[in-house]
C-alpha cells in the first residue's frame, strides 16, 4: 500500500416524502416466520407433519402420474396458503383414485410390431382440453413451490449445523438441496437465491473459497451501477448534500473513500459549474486499490475528470491515493488545507472497518477519529440497510437470506441485459463473503442505520437533515426504471431506498459537533453495547 502524489490540474475545468420508515409486519408467534414471508400459513408445531405430508405427496405424484389429470379436473383444492389443509386435501383425493395394477402372472409373448401396420392414430393421444391443461399447470407449479419451501428450511437447517460444527450433516444437506434445485426454476425467485446460498455454504464447508481481484470487483461494481438504481441513488443523494454544504465556499475538497471509475463525480462537477456566482476550485482525492498490471489507473480516472471539468470551466485538481485497505489510509496522505471546505464521502465502505482485532485499536474508531480531526463541512455515508455483523452465524445467515431475496426480487424488475446478469455476480460476491468468511477475511459487515447513528454520535458527529431536494432527486431517479416496486422513504432526516416495504440501502449526512456538545452527547449515548453494536470477529 502506498500513496502517490499524482496530481492532475486544469487551469479552468464541472445532479449532480416525508413518510417515516416502513416496518415489515411480523407474523403471529405461532406461525412459522420463514413460510409466512413466502405467503404460507403454517403453525410451527405443524412443521414436521407438513414436511412428512409433502414428501408423501411428492412420492404419490411421481408414482401415479396418470392420476394427475383426473385430480386436476375433479379435485376441490383448498387455498394453498393454508398449506397443511391444502396438502391433506390433495392426499385425500389421491387416496380415492383407484390404482390399476396388472396381475403378475400375465405372460406377454414376444412380438415385433411394425408401426406402419397400425392405424395412423395409434401413436398419438389427443391433447387435454385447455381447462384441464391449466389445472395440470397449477399442480406442477404447486410442486415447484413446495420444493422452494423445503429449500428454505433445508438452508436454515444447514446453517444451524454449521453453527454447531456438524459439518458432516451440513455436507449431506448440501447434496439434498442440490437435488431439490433440479425441481425448481433457478433463473428467478427462490431457486436463484437458494442456488447462490447453497454455493456459499458449500464453499464454507468444503473450504473452496476464492478471492476476487480488485479489478474484477471494479468491473462488477460498474455493471451493478448500470443495472439498478441503488448506486445511482447513493451518488445523487450524496452529491446533493455535498453541493449544499459547499454553498458560499470558493475552495472545496472532496475525499472519496472508493473512487471506482469516478462514476459519482461528473454530475457534481456539472452542478458546480452552474452555481450562481461561478464555480469554486474543486480538489478531489480518490482512494482506490493499486492496479494489478502496474498502470496508474487512479491517475487515468483523474485525467478524464479533469478533461470534463475543463470543458465546463471548473478549476480542478486530482490526487490519487492507492491503498489495498481503507484502514491503511492516513490523514497526511490527503493533503488537506485549512482554507478548504472538506467533504468526506463513503459509499458502502465504512462497514469494512467493523472487524475487530484484539492486538490493535478498532479500525472504525480510528477512522472516525481522524475524520473528525479534519473538521469536514459534511460527511456523507451510504450503507446497506442490513444486519450482517451479528455474532451468531445462524442469525447472520437468516438475515442475509431475507435481505438478498428482496434484492434479487428488485433486480428481476430491471430490464438491463447483460448488465443484470453481471450485477447479480456482484451481489453473489457479497453473499459469499457474508456466508463463507470469518475474521479479517469477512469484510461485508453491514449494519442498519440505527447502529450507524449510535456509532457516529458517539464519535462526535451529529446528523444533517437531507433536504427536500435530495428526496425529489431520488424520486425522479426512479422514473428511469420501469419497475413500480422501488420506494424512497424519509427516516428521521435520512433517506432509504428499498423494494416495496423493505429498505435496502440508507443514505445519511453528518457534521462534526462542537467539543462541548460532543461531550454531552457521549454522556447521553454511553458506550455502544458490546453485544449489539460492537465490532465482532
Amino acid at each position: 500500500m502506498g500513496p502517490y502524489g499524482s496530481t492532475v490540474c486544469s487551469g479552468v475545468s464541472s445532479s449532480a416524502s416525508s413518510s417515516s420508515s416502513s416496518s415489515v409486519t411480523k407474523p403471529p408467534a405461532e406461525i412459522d416466520g420463514y413460510l409466512a414471508d413466502a405467503g404460507y400459513k403454517v403453525r410451527s408445531s405443524d412443521l414436521r407433519h407438513v414436511a412428512q405430508r409433502l414428501e408423501r405427496l411428492e412420492t404419490v405424484m411421481v408414482n401415479s402420474p396418470n392420476d394427475l389429470s383426473q385430480l386436476a379436473s375433479d379435485a376441490v383444492l383448498y387455498n394453498p396458503s393454508d398449506l397443511a389443509t391444502w396438502v391433506d386435501s390433495l392426499l385425500s383425493e389421491f387416496n380415492h383414485q383407484p390404482l390399476i395394477s396388472l396381475p403378475s402372472d400375465l405372460d406377454f409373448p414376444d412380438a415385433i410390431i411394425n408401426p406402419t401396420d397400425l392405424p395412423n392414430d395409434t401413436w398419438t393421444e389427443p391433447l387435454p382440453p385447455p381447462q384441464q391443461q391449466q389445472h395440470q399447470l397449477t399442480v406442477v407449479t404447486a410442486m415447484e413451490e413446495d420444493s422452494g419451501i423445503r429449500l428454505v428450511h433445508l438452508l436454515v437447517t444447514c446453517a444451524e449445523s454449521v453453527q454447531r460444527g456438524d459439518l458432516a450433516l451440513a455436507g449431506s444437506l448440501i447434496e439434498n438441496m442440490q437435488t431439490l434445485l433440479t425441481r425448481v426454476n433457478t433463473s428467478c425467485g427462490i431457486g436463484k437465491v437458494a442456488g447462490y446460498f447453497i454455493d456459499a455454504l458449500s464453499r464454507r464447508i468444503f473450504s473452496h473459497q476464492s478471492v476476487a481481484s480488485a479489478h474484477e470487483n471494479e468491473l462488477l461494481y460498474h455493471y451493478f451501477y448500470e443495472a439498478c438504481p441503488y448506486l445511482k441513488f447513493a451518488h445523487f443523494t450524496a452529491n446533493q448534500a455535498i453541493l449544499e454544504a459547499f454553498q458560499g465556499h470558493d475552495c472545496v475538497h472532496v475525499i472519496d473513500f472508493n473512487l471506482m471509475h469516478g462514476l459519482q463525480w461528473p454530475a457534481l462537477i456539472q452542478a458546480l459549474a452552474l452555481r450562481p456566482g461561478g464555480p469554486p476550485l474543486l480538489r478531489l482525492t480518490g482512494i482506490g486499490p493499486p492496479s494489478p498490471d502496474g498502470r496508474d489507473s487512479l491517475r487515468e480516472i483523474g485525467l478524464r475528470l479533469a478533461e470534463l471539468a475543463r470543458s465546463v470551466n471548473v478549476r480542478f485538481a486530482f490526487r490519487g491515493v492507492a491503498a489495498s485497505r481503507l484502514e491503511d489510509v492516513k490523514p497526511w496522505m490527503l493533503q488537506v488545507s485549512p482554507k478548504e471546505a472538506v467533504a468526506v464521502n463513503s459509499i458502502m465502505q465504512l462497514h469494512r472497518l467493523l472487524g475487530s482485532d484484539p492486538n490493535r485499536n478498532s479500525p472504525i474508531e480510528m477512522m472516525l477519529g481522524w475524520i473528525r480531526n479534519l473538521n469536514p463541512k459534511i460527511v456523507t455515508v451510504v450503507e446497506q440497510e442490513a444486519d450482517h455483523n451479528k455474532t451468531g452465524f445462524l442469525d447472520r445467515f437468516t438475515e442475509a437470506l431475507y435481505y438478498y431475496s428482496t434484492m434479487f426480487d428488485s433486480l428481476e424488475a430491471c430490464a438491463m441485459q447483460p448488465e443484470k446478469a453481471l450485477a447479480e455476480m456482484y451481489i453473489q460476491r457479497e453473499i459469499c463473503n457474508v456466508v463463507c468468511c470469518e475474521g479479517a477475511a469477512r469484510v461485508e459487515r453491514h449494519e442498519p442505520l440505527g447502529k450507524w447513528r449510535a456509532r457516529l454520535g458517539q464519535a462526535g458527529f451529529r446528523a444533517l437533515h437531507l433536504g427536500s431536494n435530495a428526496f425529489k432527486q431520488a424520486s425522479m431517479l426512479l422514473t428511469l426504471f420501469s419497475a413500480e416496486g422501488y420506494r424512497v422513504e424519509e427516516n428521521d432526516g435520512c433517506l432509504t431506498l428499498g423494494w416495496h416495504s423493505r429498505p435496502l440501502i440508507a443514505a445519511s449526512a453528518w457534521q462534526v459537533m462542537p467539543t462541548a456538545e460532543a461531550t454531552t452527547a457521549n454522556q447521553r449515548v454511553g458506550v455502544i453495547n458490546q453485544n449489539n453494536n460492537a465490532n465482532h470477529v
